[in-house]
Order: structure tokens, then C-alpha cells, then sequence
């Protein structure tokens, strides 16, 4: 799981490396879609695929599933390493791979959680599955401090270290693993699994497109193909409820969302994965474009310094998420839950109270909070999912996890830089504008460049590249300053102090819009109802007393209920 999630955030910090190893420029107009891909294919191809491989394993068996991951993931990793083309040829091969990295990835991420939960009695998953949540959201911090420094050694070593990882990882899964779950004997959904991957790829992919700019606007949300993506993509998915509703075999029974402690915690989980995907990225481009330059990093530096000041917000996971794990299985996990959305909530308030040029002990105090507080959300809230679905639903239930999780990441990514690239919009252009011809710009070039969607100005922090050299360069302006006025401009003060007002403008929206979506994950949270653990053990009618089938003894808080899909709706 640490391998799954280092790689769907390992390629965010070592993007200039890679263009720079295949030669191509990102931010020209027209490889702006290769840089999309690249960066979100692998996370959009295993929020769509984790579903149907979470089923595949309740079917044919989890563990069977998981390895098969293991190999395809390797196969993945290698093909990527051996890129022989250049430019335009070199991309499409690398988001080929990384697709197929990610129907790998999909097979871990799918069975994984399930196979914990078969191992596990119900008194001790919180624990198992805690390890195994850190390790998911933690890797996804940890890859950006892997990438920072894989990059500095070739483009390459980002996709060959993986390899010796899988190798490894296939042949002790083969050995050491053994199914110990409940198989349900179904055929394959076909209609359902083709309506379910077709409606969430296109709903993915026009939110993903609708950051680029379209007719004028500074995002396309008004372009047709990504509007139509949106609805088209949502109208699957409702004709996929409908085909699920009248399956014999459904991919997905619906009963499960009658079940409250499933419904309510993914919905929870999903709020959860959209505000921590838009904090990753809006603190990457705050530390990236801002801070870092502003206190003397090269701008081609900042990607790895980036990770490296994030390091309290995985510090916070690894601390909280084992702890609440254990925790949570003896107090139940609705209380550490809900605490640990409030906690996030809060620290995104407090983030919007910081100046924009902030100390770093306060950022680090509050990120780190941050991270306690998803920590103690996360691992209670995946057990207290898993412990409520029958064993013969665990790789679906896994499967809507992680899908949730995935789709979370993808989701915040067009929603928040959307936001931003709104709130930048409209204080940006007169900024820049004013800025330009201060140091001796024209003013024709000078309205040329603050004309310019701000994408492209996010685009060249967030890789690292020196946002006023990637605007002024293609006009040949520089060439015609100063180069006293060249160097101030393309210097690692301008832009960050010319950004710094309408970015905090745009943070002020973004991180109030995180904030409500925490709050409403909380509430989400404690109406999941008192501890529920699913007991699949066949009934004893003559039975009166209160001791459960697993040894323990259920508390005035614990519902089980038999093994029955129809009756869980009490939570």
C-alpha cells in the first residue's frame, strides 16, 4: 500500500526532471494535456478500476487478486524505465505505462483492506487496518520527498526504484499469503463494471480538463467537451445504479448504503480525501512559488524543499493513525473520527489566518495538527466501513474505499486549482501588469503577459521552473531591459511578491471551501451511529445473552446484526 500511494504522488515533484529527460516543454499550449495525464492518469485509473478488482477478489479470491497486482505494478514500473522515444512520442509511452502501473496499483488498493479485515477479529482490525491507512496517506507525502531526491539523480531512478520493490513484493506474496476470506460464487457484471468505469472516467476527466483554459475563460468549465464529460459521465453512473438495482450478481450490491456505519463513513472518507488532495497541492504551490523563493531557494530547488518542510504533516499520520487504530477498536471509531475531521477543519481556518510570508514553526505546528487529525480520522473510520459489511462484501466495500480515496485526490485537484485560478483571475492580470512596466516591459508586452490564463503561472511553480523567465521568455522581452531590470524580474523576489496578495485572495477561497467540507465530513461522521461490527456467524435462536460470536462482549454501543445486508440499516 506505501509502494501503491508513493507512486501516485512521486511523479508530482519529479515532473521537471522527466520533461526535461524527454525533452519537452510542459507549458506550451500544446503539451499541456501530456503534463494532465501524466500527473493524474494513475490516480484517475485506480479510482476507476478498484471498484471492479474489489469484486474480482470476493469472486476469485483476494489475495489471488493482490498479487496479480504485484506483477502487473512491476511490469508497470520496468516499461516506464525504458522510455526510448523523445518529445511527444516519449510522453504518450510514459502515460501508457503509468496507466498500466495503476491497473496494478488498482489490484492493491482493492484487496489490500479486505485482507487485513479477513485476517483480523473485529477487536483487533482498528490496529491492522490504522498501519495500513497510514501507510496510504503517508505515502502520499513520503513520494514527494522520494521524487525530490530520485530526480536529482536521473529522471529514471523515479520508476526503477519501484522495480526491485515489486520483484520483491510479488514473490513473498506468492509465498506468504494464503485466502483466508469468504468467496461469493457470481459471475462477472459485465454491464455494471463497463457503466461504472465509462460514467466516473469521463465525470474524472472533464474535472480534470476543466483546469485548462477554454474560449477566453481562465479554466474551461464553460467548454462543452468538459461539460458534457461531466453530465454524460454523471448520467452513467445513475444508469449504473439502475443496472446494479436489477443484477442477479451485482459489481456493487446498493444494499450496502442502506447500511449507515458503510454509507455515512464513505461519504466522510470522500470529504476527507477532497480537502487533504487540495491541502497537499495548495501548500506545494504556496511553498513552491511563495515562501521558498522568498527565503532563498532557487526556484529549481523548491520541489524537493517542498517535501521536506511537508514532513510534519506525515509525522502527525504516523503518529495519530496506529494510536486511534488500537483505540478505536476498544472506544469505537465515530468519536475519534469526527474529532479528527473537527481538527482538520480547524487547521484549515488557522492556515488562512497566516500571513503569506509566515513563520515556519507556526506552518509546521498547524500542518502537523493536520496530520494528527486525518490520522485519527483515518484508520477508525476505514475499520468501522469494513466491520459493517458481510465477508462476502469486503473486496467490493474495499474496492468503494478505495475509490472514494482516489476519486478524492482526482476530485480536489480540478476542484481547488479551479478555485484558485478563479480568485487569482481577477486581482493577477492589473497586478502583473503594473509590475511588468515598472521594469521596463512595454506595455503591449506587458498586457500580452498578464492576459495570460494564471494556469500557466501555477503550472511553472508547481514544477519548479521560474514562473516570470517561463511568461517573459517566449516574447523576447527580457532582451530588451535592463539587466538590472531583467535580473530583478526573473529574480526570486519579483513574482512572489507580486503573487502573494491575489494568491492569499484565492487561498482565503479554497481553504474556506476545504474547511466546510471537513465540517460536513464530521457531521457525516457521527451520524455513522454507535459501534457496528456485521456478524456473519449463523445464529443460535436459544442464544439470549450478549456475548458476540467473535469471544467479546458487545457494550451498549455495539450493534451486530446477523448476516443479512437488508437489516444493517440501523448502523
Amino acid at each position: 500500500m506505501l509502494m501503491a500511494t508513493i507512486n501516485a504522488s512521486i511523479v508530482i515533484i519529479s515532473l521537471p526532471a522527466i520533461f526535461n529527460g524527454i525533452g519537452l516543454n510542459p507549458l506550451q499550449p500544446g503539451n499541456v494535456s501530456y503534463l494532465l495525464w501524466i500527473l493524474m492518469g494513475y490516480m484517475l485509473i485506480t479510482a476507476v478500476l478498484v471498484v471492479s478488482f474489489g469484486r474480482l477478489g470476493d469472486i476469485y479470491g483476494r489475495v489471488r487478486i493482490y498479487n496479480l497486482g504485484f506483477v502487473v505494478f512491476t511490469v508497470g514500473s520496468i516499461g516506464l524505465s525504458l522510455d526510448p522515444f523523445r518529445a511527444g512520442a516519449g510522453a504518450m509511452w510514459l502515460i501508457v505505462w503509468r496507466l498500466v502501473q495503476g491497473v496494478g496499483g488498482a489490484m492493491l488498493f482493492a484487496n489490500s483492506t479486505a485482507i487485513l479485515t479477513d485476517a483480523f477479529p473485529a477487536h483487533r482490525r482498528g490496529m491492522a487496518l490504522g498501519v495500513n491507512q497510514v501507510a496510504a496517506i503517508a505515502g502520499s507525502f513520503i513520494g514527494l520527498i522520494v521524487g525530490g531526491f530520485l530526480a536529482v539523480v536521473d529522471w529514471r531512478a523515479v520508476f526503477i526504484v519501484s522495480v526491485p520493490i515489486g520483484i520483491l513484493g510479488t514473490v513473498w506474496s506468492y509465498r506468504s499469503l494464503h485466502e483466508t476470506g469468504t468467496r461469493t460464487g457470481a459471475k462477472l457484471d459485465w454491464p455494471g463494471n463497463l457503466a461504472f468505469a465509462v460514467g466516473l472516467t469521463a465525470v474524472l476527466t472533464g474535472i480534470t480538463y476543466g483546469i485548462q483554459p477554454y474560449g477566453g475563460h481562465s479554466t474551461g468549465w464553460t467548454s462543452p467537451w468538459v461539460l458534457g464529460a461531466i453530465v454524460g459521465g454523471a448520467l452513467v453512473l445513475v444508469l449504473f445504479v439502475g443496472i446494479e438495482l436489477r443484477s442477479p450478481a451485482p459489481m456493487l450490491n446498493m444494499a450496502l448504503f442502506r447500511i449507515r456505519a458503510f454509507s455515512m463513513g464513505n461519504l466522510a472518507g470522500l470529504l476527507a480525501a477532497v480537502g487533504r488532495g487540495g491541502l497537499q497541492f495548495m501548500l506545494i504551490i504556496w511553498l513552491q512559488g511563495i515562501w521558498l523563493p522568498l527565503h532563498g531557494y532557487a526556484y529549481q530547488d523548491t520541489p524537493l524543499w517542498a517535501g521536506i518542510y511537508m514532513l510534519p504533516i506525515t509525522i502527525g499520520f504516523l503518529i495519530a493513525g496506529p494510536v486511534s487504530g488500537m483505540l478505536s477498536d476498544r472506544f469505537g471509531a465515530r468519536g475519534f473520527a469526527s474529532v479528527g475531521l473537527l481538527i482538520v477543519s480547524g487547521t484549515f481556518i488557522a492556515l488562512l489566518l497566516l500571513p503569506v510570508d509566515f513563520s515556519y514553526w507556526e506552518f509546521a505546528l498547524i500542518t502537523g495538527l493536520s496530520g494528527i487529525g486525518s490520522g485519527m480520522f483515518g484508520a477508525p473510520n476505514r475499520s468501522a466501513i469494513m466491520n459493517s459489511v458481510p465477508a462476502g462484501e469486503r473486496g467490493a466495500a474495499s474496492g468503494v474505499t478505495g475509490t472514494v480515496q482516489n476519486a478524492g485526490s482526482s476530485l480536489s485537484i480540478g476542484v481547488f486549482f479551479s478555485l484558485l485560478i478563479v480568485g487569482l483571475a481577477s486581482a493577477l492580470p492589473d497586478a502583473l501588469r503594473t509590475g511588468l512596466t515598472d521594469h521596463g516591459i512595454s506595455a503591449a508586452t506587458a498586457d500580452q503577459v498578464a492576459g495570460l490564463p494564471p494556469v500557466g503561472s501555477l503550472f511553472a511553480t508547481f514544477l519548479g521552473y521560474n514562473p516570470m523567465q517561463s511568461l517573459l521568455g517566449p516574447t523576447g522581452a527580457l532582451g530588451t531591459v535592463s539587466p538590472a531590470d531583467a535580473a530583478t524580474l526573473t529574480g526570486q523576489e519579483f513574482f512572489p511578491q507580486l503573487v502573494s496578495g491575489p494568491f492569499h485572495h484565492g487561498l482565503v477561497v479554497v481553504f474556506s471551501v476545504a474547511a466546510a467540507m471537513s465540517l460536513i465530513g464530521a457531521i457525516a461522521s457521527l451520524s455513522r451511529g454507535g459501534r457496528y461490527v456485521h456478524d456473519d456467524t449463523p445464529h443460535d435462536d436459544t442464544r439470549h445473552d450478549d456475548t458476540r460470536h467473535d469471544g467479546t462482549r458487545r457494550d451498549d454501543t455495539t450493534v451486530v446484526l446477523p448476516n443479512t445486508v437488508s437489516g444493517g440499516g440501523v448502523g
